[in-house]
């Protein structure tokens, strides 16, 4: 008899690079594995509290590009930072409450999810945005294009958003308080039986936890 799949929370954000750098790994373990991805998209530390980035360190944002860039060489990844950004800087400096990008994409990524499609969402838009082959991800067909090769119609997704976006609203705010029940606040954070693993730099110690459980072969 063969024994019902693994699962995993993963919670994630459009605008986190690191969020982009795991998610082709996790998109190959549920193809070769036994394991259920369960996207539950979120909304950026930017949106939720840009209160952070006026407090940081002036030096991280040099050493976060840089650091995206070396993870993307080490993994064999492309990555450069999105143009145009999802979330929407003012010319001070801060983040307006206004934002056109970020909540349709999040709002998007969980009506994926609520269609059984959400990991290969996530994985095909997020390339879209951080991959650096497109100038304008937001314009034309592209976002269009990039929902098809998830198995996903565009239109669909933001007519069910616009029937009832306080559902959307409510998803989103609970996917952000299970990961903090879960324990940590920051994207991507993996969370399997109840532990969470926070970082691309942590796939490998998911990995090994998942195997103690058993993880086999997708049949």
């Amino acid at each position: 008899m063969t024994s019902p799949p693994l699962s995993i929370d993963l919670f994630w954000s459009f605008r986190s690079p690191y969020s982009y750098l795991a998610t082709g790994r996790l998109v190959e373990w549920q193809q070769r594995h036994a394991l259920d991805v369960r996207a539950r998209p979120v909304l950026p530390l930017a949106v939720r509290t840009p209160e952070f980035f006026e407090r940081v360190n002036p030096l991280f944002p040099r050493y976060l590009v840089r650091d995206i860039m070396r993870v993307g060489e080490f993994l064999g990844i492309p990555i450069r930072w999105p143009r145009p950004d999802p979330v929407v800087m003012g010319p001070d400096g801060r983040y307006p409450a206004e934002q056109p990008y970020i909540h349709r994409l999040t709002r998007l990524g969980v009506a994926a999810a609520e269609r059984g499609r959400g990991l290969a969402f996530l994985d095909e838009v997020s390339k879209l945005i951080w991959d650096g082959s497109v100038e304008g991800w937001n314009e034309g067909t592209h976002l269009a294009e990039a929902s098809a090769r998830a198995g996903l119609d565009l239109a669909e997704l933001d007519r069910a958003i616009e029937q009832d976006p306080g559902h959307f609203v409510d998803v989103i705010e609970a996917n952000q308080k299970d990961l903090e029940a879960a324990g940590h606040w920051g994207v991507p954070t993996m969370v399997f039986e109840g532990e969470p693993f926070f970082g691309q730099d942590r796939l490998d110690l998911l990995r090994w936890r998942l195997e103690r459980a058993g993880l086999g072969a997708r049949s």
